[in-house]
């Protein structure tokens, strides 16, 4: 008669077995080229359809504590452009040079130090200073993970987080990129935020439709500055280096406009001026 009990090895094979087979796939890395990838081909027939004019998606979201904006898009500089340049600490202050409300940016190694202050000139003793560390996650021949951190900001608000992932598309020839905006906030910083929407902010709008009409409040706001990041980031590419400041402030204003309902907030004569004293004085500080 056979034995009906299995021996301790063979019993706990089958334990393990049975014990694999009931845990879940293990989740693809969100991390990666092979992700991105399925991204891209999950998204293309929004980008051929997009709204934006350009092959573009746009998404945000709110907690109790967190904003966070997001963009999908394909951009026609090279893959290999993007690689070398969003490496460097200097392009990325060239890069948030252009947002209206950057009022200085200075690397240091990998060190940021960033004015933050009004949409209009003012000294940068009345700017609020905001230090973010650059952070290459990962460089390789068909991927790009950069990151841009820093811990506090402006009225309390903590924790910013700018990500940019990056894959060439077809000869290399276009890229596409997935952009990622957030930063935290407590009590304070949402009263904050609140009072300005109130007041000097009322009636601004982002791109999210609701009906027939666009979303206001925070989800609005950081829809308008995740997407005034990536036009810096596409106009920083289609004409990088220091010596193309001027006509990357004039593009930079451009395409703005081209959503100057949401993004519209100082006329071309003024931003010009404005930005250019700020490189000015920019200069002067090295």
């Amino acid at each position: 008669m056979a034995h009906k009990h299995l021996h301790a090895p063979a019993w706990l094979l089958l334990a393990a077995t049975l014990l694999l087979a009931c845990l879940p796939a293990r989740a693809a890395d969100p991390n990666s080229a092979a992700t991105l990838r399925e991204r891209h081909a999950e998204l293309a027939p929004q980008l051929d359809r997009s709204p934006f004019q350009r092959p573009l998606t746009l998404d945000s979201s709110e907690t109790s504590s967190q904003l966070q904006g997001s963009i999908d898009a394909v951009v026609s500089q090279p893959f290999a452009l993007m690689r070398e340049q969003l490496q460097q600490p200097g392009a990325w202050c060239e890069i948030l040079m252009l947002h209206l409300n950057t009022k200085q940016c200075i690397a240091n190694g990998n060190a940021l130090g960033v004015h933050i202050g009004r949409k209009h000139d003012q000294p940068l003793s009345e700017a609020y200073r905001v230090a973010f560390t650059l952070k290459l996650n990962d460089v390789s021949a068909d991927y790009l993970d950069v990151r841009l951190g820093a811990e506090t900001g402006p009225f309390s608000t903590r924790d910013y987080r700018i990500q940019l992932q990056a894959i060439p598309l077809a000869d290399g020839s276009k890229t596409f990129l997935h952009l990622r905006y957030a930063y935290g906030y407590g009590f304070a910083a949402k009263l904050a935020m609140q009072g300005y929407l109130a007041t000097l902010g009322a009636g601004k709008v982002g791109f999210t439709k609701t009906g027939s009409s666009h979303i206001g409040g925070l989800r609005g706001a950081i829809e308008r500055n995740t997407m005034r990041y990536y036009l810096a980031i596409d106009t920083f590419l289609a004409s990088p280096g220091a010596q193309q400041r001027t006509l990357r402030l004039e593009r930079w204003f451009a395409a703005t406009e081209q959503y100057a309902k949401q993004l519209h907030e100082v006329e071309r004569a003024d931003y010009l001026t404005m930005k250019q004293n700020e490189f000015r004085r920019l200069l002067g500080s090295g």
